[in-house]
């Protein structure tokens, strides 16, 4: 087996995902202070304040964050291995052996679902799962419909 990265990126629909991923966790604490800065006189100037403070790192994060992680990601398989890269800040690169794989999993949220994209997940008995998100409903499919193949057709202990 030869170790190189991962050809293939996510679907291009991952980074509107991302984004209204990280809108949901960067956004609510913003527009709580707005809606106290309108609407509470006395402490106008604090939650006005309070309101720049937050959402400049929030609108930040939703700007840098998703077009890094769509430079990041990345998988492939192969006859013989799972190849993925993910992470924005914190990355990781796996590969999974073909004969250690036990479980493929589809993963679809109602976020990813929106934006028509599917996650696949690889499972093997002694790491975590390798999953690879943000993938085109199709590719997920063809890809766990592949993986199933290829993993029956290699001997290995992973039974």
């Amino acid at each position: 087996m030869r170790l190189r990265p991962p050809r293939h990126r996510v679907s291009g629909r991952a980074i509107g995902w991302w984004t209204a991923q990280s809108a949901v966790f960067a956004l609510p604490l913003p527009l709580t202070f707005a809606i106290l800065w309108a609407t509470i006189p006395p402490t106008r100037e604090f939650f006005m304040w309070s309101t720049l403070i937050s959402l400049v790192p929030g609108l930040l994060y939703m700007a840098v964050m998703p077009s890094w992680r769509y430079r990041v990601h990345r998988w492939e398989v192969t006859d013989e291995a799972v190849y993925a890269a993910s992470g924005w800040l914190w990355q990781r690169w796996r590969v999974v052996p073909l004969s250690r794989v036990q479980t493929v999993d589809t993963l679809r949220g109602p976020l990813q679902q929106l934006f028509g994209l599917s996650g696949v997940s690889v499972t093997t008995a002694s790491s975590s799962a390798v999953a690879i998100k943000g993938l085109d409903q199709q590719v997920g499919d063809d890809l766990v419909a592949q993986l199933t193949r290829n993993t029956q057709a290699v001997p290995g202990d992973a039974a």
